[in-house]
């Protein structure tokens, strides 16, 4: 792999963002130069706007698109917030400022005094609370098709990575597989990494911090040669394009490890599908090749054609009775286009028949050996997964 200087890498991703940001605005300039009332045409993110693409894989946006009229008296608002925050993002971007999403809040946070026809003075906010300048953001990132971690605005880093792999970030090169008891905070611009090298079969993503820190622990990721990795919950979009580029540039195996409940079916669904209010990220973020490890209603309960890993008497401590949030979110998940194979409907039919639930820490109640030593590897091995 040719190595290039991450630096250079920071400043061309700079001067690529700003002038996608610098060519989007232009037609509104051109309008106005024309005396033609200036407006926006922005792809809707809507849920009716949202497709599955079988071939794909993956939740992208449809064609339907709205338009943002400055003159209209019900879209100004919107208007002004949209270019103010394009305004803001593309100084830091010439500045070489690296912004939070809280930055972005107060930097366009301020209150406009105009008078009204009847010549009464009056004030306007430009935005009132982070759910409108985070509005305005995402309604660039689809306007423009830059993702905000292209624009080099920063977020809460989340997701954690540990392995025999070493990558390069900024100046420096880090080593995955030397970071004692710890592991590496995904950085919240994750194209900027380089990857130099990696000594791995595999990528394991595992839905619990605690349980990625077991497994990190006892050495899992030593043993059997993979890249461990956590998104703490639902991922955020870094760990997301991470494990994105784990899988398409070094063609590397993707397995989710989460709860056997609606909700750790979910977070799989996100890291393989993209998000339903987010579908605009999912051709650079989904995984669609990922594969659903576990925990499985029929690694519980079996089924005709495999043995429950979990035996009787064991059920009985281990599960967990569904909530009625549980089951409500199970019927929706059967609505999902994506979950409509044999096996996943098999897996939510199951779940809403016995209504219960199991946390990947039962596993360990068997030992911490059980789940590193034959629960995980026995169905990479048998390709006892779900795609």
């Amino acid at each position: 792999m040719t190595h290039v200087n991450i630096d250079k890498v920071d400043v061309d991703a700079r001067r690529r963002a700003a002038n996608i940001m610098r060519e989007s605005i232009l037609p509104i300039l051109r309008d106005i130069s024309k005396l033609k009332p200036p407006k926006l045409v922005i792809p809707k993110r809507t849920l009716s706007n949202t497709i599955f693409d079988p071939e794909k894989g993956i939740l992208v946006l449809g064609e339907e698109v709205l338009e943002r009229n400055l003159l209209d008296i019900g879209e100004t608002r919107r208007f002004m917030q949209t270019l103010l925050m394009a305004s803001i993002i593309y100084q830091a971007l010439i500045e070489n400022e690296y912004p939070t999403i809280r930055d972005l809040y107060y930097r366009g946070k301020h209150t406009i005094i105009y008078k009204d026809l009847t010549r009464r003075h009056k004030e306007e906010n430009t935005w009132d609370e982070q759910s409108e300048s985070d509005s305005a953001l995402r309604d660039l990132e689809v306007m423009t098709g830059l993702l905000r971690e292209e624009m080099l605005i920063l977020s809460k880093e989340k997701g954690k990575v540990v392995g025999d792999m070493r990558i390069k970030s900024g100046p420096d090169v880090i080593d995955l597989s030397k970071l004692g008891h710890g592991a590496y905070a995904i950085e919240s611009t994750p194209d900027l990494i380089e990857f130099l090298d990696v000594n791995a079969e595999f990528v394991l993503v595992v839905e619990k911090d605690a349980v990625f820190q077991q497994l990190h622990r006892i050495g899992f990721w030593k043993q059997y040669k993979c890249i461990l990795i956590t998104g703490a919950g639902q991922p955020d979009r870094a760990t997301r394009r991470f494990v994105r580029r784990l899988n398409e540039e070094l063609n590397l195996p993707v397995y989710i490890l989460t709860d056997s409940d609606p909700y750790g079916w979910n977070i799989y669904s996100v890291f393989k599908v993209g998000s339903i209010t987010l579908s605009y990220e999912s051709e650079r973020l989904a995984t669609p090749k990922a594969k659903f490890l576990g925990v499985s209603m029929t690694d519980i309960f079996g089924d005709k054609n495999k043995k429950p890993y979990i035996s009787e008497s064991e059920r009985k401590n281990f599960i967990i009775k569904a909530k009625e949030r549980d089951i409500k979110r199970a019927k929706e998940l059967m609505n999902y286009s994506w979950f409509q194979t044999e096996k996943w409907r098999r897996e939510l039919q199951l779940f809403l028949e016995k209504k219960v639930k199991l946390e990947i820490e039962a596993l360990t109640g068997k030992g911490l050996k059980f789940l590193a030593h034959q629960y995980i590897p026995e169905k990479i091995q048998t390709k006892d997964w779900i795609d």
